[in-house]
C-alpha cells in the first residue's frame, strides 16, 4: 500500500478509507463468502471486516504488505462467526407476509448461469468438507493468489504449518470428490434392476 494513503487512512480521512474499501472490497467479500458459504452472510461480513479494519489500522505495519493484514483479520472475523453460528434459515422470512419471492436473474444464458451454480456450490461442498482455517488457506491460495509467506502473516500460522495444512486440505478435498463421485455409481448399483 502506498505509505500516504496508508498515513491518510490512519489518520481517519475518507478519500482514503473509501480507495481502501474500493480495492478490497471483492477479494474480501471472496474470502468470507467461501469461509461462511453465505452470500448474505458474507456481505454482512465484509462489511464488518471493513469497519475493523478502520478502527484497527494503527495496528498494521506499513513496511509490511497490507493484503495479508486485511485477510488476517477477515480470517479471524470469519472464524468468530463460525464458532457462534447458529442456524438462521426460516420459511417465515421469506419475502413480503411469508411468500416466496422471484427475482428475475441477469444471465444472458440460462443454461450456463445453471451451469455456473452448480459448479459454485460443488465448489463450496469440497470447502464444507474443511475446517474454518482450512477453507481460509484454500481460498486465499487459490482465489486471493496469496504466497505461502503472505498466508502465513493472513492466517497467524507458521509457513510449514501452511504449506501442511494446504496439502491436508488438498487432499481431503480430493477425498471427498471421490466420494462425491463414487457415490451415485454404489447408490445405483444398490438397486435392484427392473425386469
Amino acid at each position: 500500500m502506498d505509505i500516504r494513503l496508508f498515513q491518510a487512512a490512519k489518520r481517519g480521512e475518507e478519500t482514503a478509507l473509501e480507495q481502501i474499501i474500493t480495492q478490497y472490497q471483492r477479494p474480501v467479500y471472496a474470502l468470507c463468502y467461501r469461509m461462511l458459504g453465505n452470500a448474505a452472510e458474507a456481505e454482512d461480513a465484509a462489511q464488518e471486516v471493513f469497519i475493523k479494519m478502520m478502527t484497527k489500522i494503527h495496528t498494521y505495519d506499513p513496511s509490511r504488505p497490507f493484503a495479508p493484514w486485511l485477510f488476517r483479520v477477515a480470517t479471524n472475523h470469519c472464524r468468530d462467526r463460525l464458532r457462534r453460528r447458529r442456524p438462521v434459515f426460516s420459511l417465515e422470512e421469506g419475502g413480503e407476509e411469508g411468500a416466496w419471492e422471484w427475482m428475475p436473474g441477469n444471465a444472458v444464458n440460462p443454461e450456463a448461469a445453471v451451469e455456473a451454480k452448480e459448479e459454485a456450490e460443488a465448489v463450496r461442498r469440497l470447502l464444507e468438507c474443511l475446517s474454518p482455517m482450512d477453507r481460509a488457506l484454500v481460498t486465499l491460495f487459490y482465489w486471493q493468489g496469496l504466497s505461502y509467506a503472505e498466508m502465513a502473516e493472513a492466517t497467524g500460522l507458521t509457513l510449514s504449518a501452511v504449506k501442511s495444512r494446504l496439502f491436508r486440505a488438498r487432499r481431503e478435498m480430493a477425498r471427498h470428490l471421490r466420494r462425491e463421485i463414487l457415490q451415485p455409481e454404489v447408490s445405483h448399483a444398490a438397486q435392484p434392476r427392473p425386469r
